[in-house]
């Protein structure tokens, strides 16, 4: 819904209002629009893609923030100096913070919060007056509380609604210890990169250390291996604290450097943690499709909050939209029941029949190329059978 989709001629709207209206429908401080993503998205991620989900899947809750640049910061509310962790500078406009799910094929995103700073002295635009009580008042009040506290909150709003993942997964920007402990009384567990700072500790074989010294102090794999090391932490140093595990990997840009990786799941390999956390990228994706195919940044110029608020579900809508359709198309099994008939029907074709006539294609050109006996053919075909898997070896002797 925007500006541009009204039918127009000359200059004039035919849909039965005027742009004017669209402007007060947006700038309206009554519409909750934290609540309309969050049950919007629980009705499509629970009703439609939870059904092509299996429950063995890993599907994961993803946050991040990204940043909603404005050129007219002096006058749009609440407008402020926030620090863009790509450029690494302080630039102007917001914080666009948003959790998402994703099961590995299809992300949407849940929720939002446009933060200001929580410092006075950062905030550029105009601070208005609102009854903390209202609706208006409760989404500028959390426009200026810390990322962190914010996050948990969205969390809390997302859970409360029907939304449910396995984990939850975030970049170092997030991952201090008390994060980790706030989404754990969630019953959730984390998988977030570790930030290499002398600051956060963990408590490593009865020690307080910070991730360097964990690094400097394991023995490291050799070879090939996915990962450097594994070791086993405790987050937080009294009662409360979580058993955690920290993977180690090389720097795909940079070999001879590396990144943490801790989950708070004891029950997952080194080798799940870091397939799972590769699901952390779908929002960097959805970012950057907001912004540059969605018209994110350049679309809404208004200079009230609750209006930018709201272009910015609006977008989110858009997006859903596009996903839904996207997943519709190509993910076979929205055929129904069509589709296990079809998969039933490969499986008996294409396996046993299929896998025979290569077994037997290979022994002819075998005894053809090198002029083997029939006794020497069989006795190559008993030894190659004898090196494939039990489970295959069944399978080509039922063919």
């Amino acid at each position: 819904m925007s500006i541009s989709t009204c039918r127009t001629t000359l200059g004039k709207v035919l849909d039965g209002f005027s742009k004017n209206t669209y402007y007060r429908f947006l700038m309206s401080p009554r519409t909750n629009w934290l609540r309309f993503t969050t049950l919007l998205f629980a009705r499509i991620i629970n009703g439609h893609l939870r059904n092509l989900t299996s429950e063995n899947r890993d599907d994961c809750f993803v946050i991040d923030d990204s940043l909603y640049e404005r050129a007219g910061f002096k006058q749009t509310e609440l407008a402020s100096r926030v620090f863009d962790h790509v450029s690494m500078r302080y630039k102007k406009g917001f914080r666009l913070l948003t959790p998402g799910w994703t099961d590995g094929c299809t992300f949407l995103p849940i929720n939002y919060s446009l933060l200001a700073s929580h410092d006075d002295e950062k905030v550029l635009g105009p601070c208005n007056k609102i009854d903390r009580q209202t609706i208006a008042g409760k989404r500028r009040l959390m426009a200026r509380q810390k990322a962190t506290s914010v996050m948990v909150d969205l969390l809390k709003t997302a859970l409360a609604a029907g939304h449910r993942a396995k984990y939850v997964l975030f970049d170092s920007w997030f991952s201090n210890p008390k994060q980790l402990l706030d989404i754990k009384k969630l019953g959730l567990n984390t998988i977030a990169m570790v930030k290499r700072s002398s600051k956060r500790f963990y408590i490593f074989e009865g020690k307080s250390m910070d991730i360097k010294k964990i690094f400097a102090s394991s023995k490291k794999r050799r070879g090939r291996s996915r990962y450097l090391l594994s070791a086993t932490v405790k987050v937080g140093q009294d009662k409360n604290g979580v058993d955690a595990r920290i993977v180690c990997v090389r720097n795909r840009n940079n070999r001879k450097d590396w990144i943490a990786i801790i989950c708070t799941d004891m029950s997952l390999s080194e080798n799940d943690i870091i397939r799972i956390y590769g699901h952390r990228w779908d929002i960097e994706v959805f970012f950057k499709t907001c912004k540059s195919s969605l018209l994110l940044r350049k679309e809404y110029h208004g200079l009230s909050y609750d209006g930018l608020t709201a272009h910015v579900a609006l977008v989110f809508t858009r997006y859903m939209l596009l996903a839904v359709s996207k997943r519709d198309n190509e993910d076979d099994r929205t055929l129904g029941e069509l589709f296990y008939i079809m998969i039933s029907e490969v499986a008996d074709i294409t396996y046993h029949e299929s896998m025979q006539i290569i077994v037997e294609a290979m022994l002819a050109t075998v005894q053809e190329e090198f002029h083997i006996t029939d006794a020497q053919l069989e006795a190559f075909y008993a030894k190659f059978m004898s090196k494939l898997p039990e489970p295959m070896q069944r399978l080509l002797q039922a063919a």
